[in-house]
């Protein structure tokens, strides 16, 4: 690990150099008179300390240019400023500290940036986000112990990035790690795979065979969707985690195991367990220590960041100089909800920087059903950070973060917007059952919608004031079903709801649920 520091300020510099230096940490120290970014370019460090003239123009291009080369940047600044420290937090500094810092404290920090970018190299988890920062933090406390592990997240999060890190991390390293995912093999090999068979024990057993245990003895096995292990493996899965031992399937002798046990599940494993899916046993004794990998959208914040690695990455690895991507594309990559996840998102990008015609990828290059989802489910603005562009002063960078940041608010407003024009478009249907108040009915309720002529009702439910929505909706339900002589299936219609909301609706309510005839 190397950290180059700046003698802007030469004070802190020097004891800064001298701490790193009896901590072991190669150091390089750099004039404020030498180009500092050449110094960068030949130093190539790992974390980079500048003491001062934060917003100088040279300095804010060369934190934009980490950005793309992954090292970690700490300022310090003459004052103690929160508007200042979120304004060079967006063009990319880590961490700024204002002056003066205690010596201890400063070598700390510096320490801290590195194990995290170690962390974030050896998981592959790469984020600035707090959600991420605890994902790291864990794995760390987790690795060198020998306890089962849980790792809970949605598909793509990057479950078993984390549990290759924490064997990698662990004290079994140089052991064998071993994959397995348990949910695409048929229940009739499950047995087998896992731990092992033994000559003529089954039709096609031609040879013994060993299981995925055994081969890991020593090491770690990863028992990818977990959740999907049927009832009776269950019970001798959670044999093998009791007794450390494997009896190979058609086998009476007992093999004993030294292995460390990971297993990741896509779905909530504790809601298997309440509904008698997955034996509650061993749920707990897979989750001694547990892992939750939040899903893309709840972390937008590390997007830009991820984009930009995958950007430099694929166009290495493809042989594709790219400069890095638009505003206005990565405002539509922020966007999107990623079902897919992280491993969604670092395949598009591999797409574009194949794909795209220039030397930067536009919005152009974004499918059209990504581009077109951009901004479905966002409510709250996020911080999107600038992007690094060649020869751009540093006063137009903090104009086009403001920009991006109008069309990221622009997206919110027209969502809330449509979600308002729903709502409106729900009561109206409401309305036209026949519910009418003394003044003016409900139309006057949703901006003027009165109901249609062509459905005139012929019972009135009279709303008075002090009514909640629920009174109301379950007036609107009970004048449908005496429209339509208790036809449940046409009062759906008439409500514009599937039938079995109507029914699950009857139930919450209390209304007659067997009286009404979805047939007549």
């Amino acid at each position: 690990m190397k950290v180059l520091i700046t003698l802007t300020d030469v004070e802190p510099a020097v004891r800064l150099n001298a701490a790193l230096e009896a901590a072991g940490v190669q150091t390089a120290m750099v004039s404020p008179m030498d180009d500092l970014g050449a110094s960068v370019r030949r130093e190539r460090p790992d974390a980079i300390v500048i003491t001062g003239n934060l917003l100088d123009t040279q300095t804010l291009q060369l934190v934009r240019q980490q950005l793309w080369s992954g090292a970690a940047v700490l300022g310090l600044a003459d004052v103690g400023d929160p508007q200042l420290e979120a304004r060079l937090r967006a063009v990319g500094f880590n961490e700024v500290l204002a002056k003066p810092v205690p010596a201890d404290e400063l070598l700390g920090r510096v320490q801290a940036l590195l194990a995290r970018r170690t962390l974030a190299e050896e998981t592959g988890l790469y984020g600035e986000s707090e959600a991420v920062r605890e994902v790291l933090v864990k794995v760390e406390q987790m690795a060198p112990v020998s306890s089962t592990v849980l790792i809970e997240g949605e598909s793509g999060t990057g479950k078993e990035l984390v549990a290759r890190a924490i064997h990698r991390l662990s004290p079994r390293r140089a052991k064998p790690f071993i994959a397995v995912n348990v949910g695409a093999l048929p229940e009739t090999l499950l047995e087998s795979e896992l731990f092992g068979h033994e000559k003529g024990s089954f039709t096609g057993a031609a040879e013994r065979r060993i299981g995925r245990f055994e081969l890991a003895h020593g090491g770690t096995i990863f028992l990818d969707e977990i959740g999907d292990v049927p009832q009776s493996t269950q019970v001798k899965l959670l044999r093998v985690l009791e007794e450390r031992e494997v009896t190979r399937v058609g086998g009476t002798q007992t093999i004993p195991v030294d292995v460390r046990v990971v297993a990741a599940t896509n779905r909530p494993l504790r809601d298997a367990v309440e509904r008698g899916h997955f034996r509650s046993d061993l749920y707990y004794r897979l989750n001694v220590l547990s892992i939750y990998l939040p899903p893309l959208r709840e972390r937008r914040d590390d997007i830009v960041l991820l984009v930009r690695r995958f950007v430099q990455e694929f166009s290495q690895q493809h042989d594709r100089e790219f400069r890095g991507i638009t505003p206005e594309a990565l405002a539509a990559l922020v966007s999107y909800a990623w079902p897919g996840n992280v491993r969604e998102l670092r395949n598009l990008v591999e797409s574009m920087v194949v794909l795209a015609h220039g030397r930067e990828i536009g919005v152009d290059d974004i499918p059209p059903q990504i581009r077109g989802a951009s901004g479905a489910g966002r409510l709250l603005p996020v911080h999107i950070g600038p992007v690094m562009r060649e020869g751009e002063r540093a006063e137009g960078r903090e104009l086009e973060f403001i920009v991006r940041s109008l069309v990221e608010l622009k997206l919110q407003v027209e969502e809330l917007r449509r979600r308002v024009d729903d709502d409106r478009t729900h009561l109206a249907n409401l309305a036209a059952v026949g519910v009418a108040g003394a003044s003016g009915g409900l139309g006057a309720l949703v901006g003027g919608v009165e109901p249609p002529s062509a459905a005139p009702a012929t019972n009135v439910v009279t709303i008075t004031p002090g009514m909640t929505m629920a009174q109301i909706e379950r007036a609107a339900i009970e004048n449908a079903l005496r429209e339509t002589r208790g036809n449940r299936r046409k009062a759906a219609e008439i409500l514009d709801i599937g039938e079995r909301t109507l029914y699950r609706k009857l139930k919450e309510y209390g209304l007659p649920v067997t009286g009404f005839d979805s047939d007549n």
